[in-house]
């Protein structure tokens, strides 16, 4: 078990978070549904919390109602190897979400993720300046991350 897990507040919408997540990530696992008892919270038999596993990492949702909402403050970052990952984790949490600008997603639960080509923090790093400071104006320019731009940028092109 892993020792420190992200523990997630939904308003009621919990279950069908973790399964619109579990339909995105292809190392996903949905664990244990612990529901309300006759002592409560909530009306007995409702979902009061899911475990689930996306790429290795634990999580719990829970329904604890509407008095808080998710926030930049907190995002998930999904490290993408090629286009075609950034085009899929884009496309998917952000379909009746919000796209952000610098790759981040507001997905249709509230909750932020940030879809980042490695190649784009590898050149970030990259020890030439010039190299590093063309990719990162290049990188506030986008929405969605076009790794083949950066590279451009990366260049001088």
């Amino acid at each position: 078990m892993q020792k420190i897990s992200p523990f997630l507040w939904f308003d009621g919408n919990a279950e069908e978070a973790v399964n619109f997540y579990a339909s995105i990530f292809p190392n996903a696992k949905i664990g244990e549904i612990l529901r309300s008892s006759k002592a409560g919270p909530g009306p007995e038999g409702n979902v009061l919390t899911v475990s689930f596993e996306l790429e290795g990492l634990q999580f719990t949702a829970l329904n604890g109602g509407s008095q808080f909402r998710f926030t930049e403050a907190v995002s998930f970052t999904v490290s993408c190897n090629d286009q075609a990952e950034v085009d899929y984790y884009w496309d998917c949490l952000s379909e009746d979400g919000e796209p952000r600008q610098c790759g981040w997603v507001k997905d249709r639960f509230g909750l932020f993720w940030q879809i980042t080509p490695v190649r784009l923090i590898e050149l970030m790093n990259d020890p030439d300046p010039d190299i590093a400071a063309r990719v990162a104006t290049t990188m506030m320019s986008m929405d969605k991350f076009d790794i083949a731009g950066i590279e451009r940028a990366a260049k001088g092109i």
